[in-house]
């Protein structure tokens, strides 16, 4: 491929769209924060570090089991496979809190919604801290899954809340915060595991779940959506949304992939750590550190969105993707290349999830949680199902066949893009970076 960003046709197409899309569906006003009338600047970035925040503590959550697995294995004493499907569990749950929750985010006053999910997801971390056996414990970690959401309705709220000329860049900052969250979230649980056993980490999650309900009703602004409908009725325009907007399939479909490929990665890396360079659950927890460098590309994915360049970028990103996965599988004897490979990946999975967010809530800002909800399902239902797939190419083909079925993922994510980025610019669906 010679070209490395969009052709001047096609360039031109675009900004045309994107002042169609201006024209027939005119940017909400942001929502008016309390308290910033006199320092409006320093009264958002407090509900922005607020929003990242609560986006990593709760989004954590479902990453927490993943350096225990050999912990979990041998306290309820089932095979390490049974112990995987813990994760397959918690994202499986996680999907259907974005399909069924999310859409209330349109519905429903923002704040409140969010802070009373959180107090549900404390309740269950806590059954979870003392779960008896490991089916109660299974059973616990879907419902964590599903209430854990509470990052997907405020990304959202943060993109209704930023200026249209920022928005790019302060979503891509909340998104920093989530990314912190799933990577220390494998560092704190190994650090907890160590010192006061593997059960700490859910009762210690609990009482920051609580903390951070309370939070959020201090910090964030009241945002009572205009819709009116029915709960179904709202339902069924998320499946409406699916097929009246290509862009936002095909967003969705290739993070699918990209998420996957993460996955597979972060669920099977740590039965390398502990089997082939034989480290303890402090050493996995350092180890763990590494990946949340690729937090940084959040703010950088989102500058590049917002001056344009979100299709290059999005390339580059799936392509960083698949040298991660290379890296990683001929590393795996290596920790620094092992190490490598996991912060390229980390990099590659975000950058491309916030240009492609801000391409998504530029389609229908009437119905950015139900936009979400069609994109992280689909998303996480990708994740769910390398989860699953993970623990049986692990036992079956080792560290290479998880890093071959990571890399081929990502050629997928990459034809995905191409097929879009090489059809006839007048077929192209509209958005804002195309």
């Amino acid at each position: 491929m010679t070209t490395s960003g969009p052709s001047p046709s096609a360039a031109h197409a675009a900004h045309a769209a994107d002042a169609a899309l201006t024209e027939s569906e005119p940017e909400p006003e942001p929502v008016p924060i309390a308290g910033a009338t006199a320092e409006p600047g320093r009264a958002l970035r407090w509900v922005i570090i607020t929003l990242a925040f609560a986006c990593g503590a709760s989004v954590a959550n479902l990453y927490y089991a993943q350096p225990l697995l050999g912990l979990l294995s041998n306290s309820f004493d089932v095979s390490k496979g049974t112990a995987t499907v813990v994760v397959t569990a918690t994202q499986i749950g996680y999907a259907l809190g974005l399909a069924l929750l999310i859409p209330l985010g349109d519905l429903l006053e923002n704040r409140r919604l969010a802070s009373r999910t959180l107090l549900i997801t404390a309740v269950a971390l806590a059954v979870a801290a003392f779960a008896p056996d490991f089916w109660v414990f299974l059973a616990v970690s879907v419902l964590i899954g599903v209430t854990s959401v509470v990052a997907q309705i405020l990304i959202p709220l943060a993109a209704h809340l930023a200026p249209a000329e920022s928005r790019g860049r302060l979503v891509g900052q909340v998104m920093s915060g989530l990314l912190l969250g799933i990577m220390l979230a494998r560092s704190v649980a190994s650090f907890a595991a160590a010192a006061w056993g593997w059960r700490s980490i859910y009762a210690i999650s609990a009482v920051v779940m609580l903390l951070t309900s309370l939070a959020l009703l201090k910090v964030l602004p009241v945002r009572k959506p205009d819709h009116s409908a029915r709960y179904g009725t709202l339902l069924a325009s998320v499946a409406g949304l699916a097929r009246s907007e290509p862009v936002l399939v095909r967003r969705a479909l290739t993070q699918a992939c990209m998420f996957g490929a993460f996955t597979a990665y972060w669920t099977a890396v740590a039965y390398e750590l502990a089997d082939r360079h034989h480290m303890s659950q402090n050493g996995i927890a350092v180890f763990a550190l590494v990946g949340a460098a690729g937090a940084a590309s959040a703010p950088v994915a989102g500058r590049l969105g917002d001056a344009g360049r979100g299709v290059p970028g999005r390339a580059v990103a799936i392509l960083l993707g698949l040298v991660a996965m290379v890296v990683a599988g001929f590393g795996v004897d290596n920790l620094v290349l092992l190490a490598i490979g996991g912060v390229l990946l980390d990099f590659a999975v975000q950058g491309h999830q916030v240009l492609s967010q801000r391409d998504i809530y530029a389609l229908r800002p009437d119905a950015r949680a139900r936009v979400n909800s069609v994109y992280m399902t689909t998303v996480f239902l990708g994740g769910a199902a390398a989860s699953a797939a993970t623990g049986a190419v692990h036992s079956a083909w080792g560290w290479t066949g998880v890093t071959v079925m990571g890399a081929a993922l990502t050629v997928v994510a990459f034809l995905l893009w191409s097929v879009e980025r090489f059809r006839p610019a007048a077929a192209r669906s509209r958005v804002n970076s195309l």
